[in-house]
């Protein structure tokens, strides 16, 4: 795992990448919450979509609903990044527009928006 911190005029924001599974369950999620927040002062974090276990994008695990819910309980704003064409649920395909018309989850194809619309997001 990778992150690398970026200054934004609305705070920090922890950029993740790596090809290792670093989110498999909902302590895994806010190791990393609190590694971006106390090492890089980010409330806002960017995760590569191979980062995360395939289960959190099967929404009947609630494995997403509990890690987000958590980011929502911890003030943080996330996006995920990466190819999502792939996914044909129709409930994650929902979960995941209603989620990008928010401000505080979006999934998006490309790092460089993930962190573009999370540095537009106010805290």
């Amino acid at each position: 795992m990778q992150i690398e911190y970026r200054q934004h005029q609305n705070g920090s924001i922890a950029v993740v990448t790596g090809e290792e599974k670093i989110i498999t369950d909902v302590q895994s999620a806010l190791d990393l919450v609190m590694t971006a927040r106390y090492e890089g002062g980010a409330e806002k974090i960017a995760i590569d979509k191979n980062a995360v276990a395939e289960d959190f994008f099967i929404l009947s695990t609630g494995m997403a609903g509990e890690i987000l819910q958590k980011f929502t309980n911890y003030h943080i704003k996330a996006a995920f990044y990466g190819d999502f064409t792939r996914y044909t649920s129709k409930p994650l395909r929902d979960f995941i527009y209603e989620s990008n018309q928010g401000n505080a989850v979006f999934f998006v194809p490309a790092q460089e928006e993930a962190v573009q619309r999370l540095a537009e997001c106010a805290l």
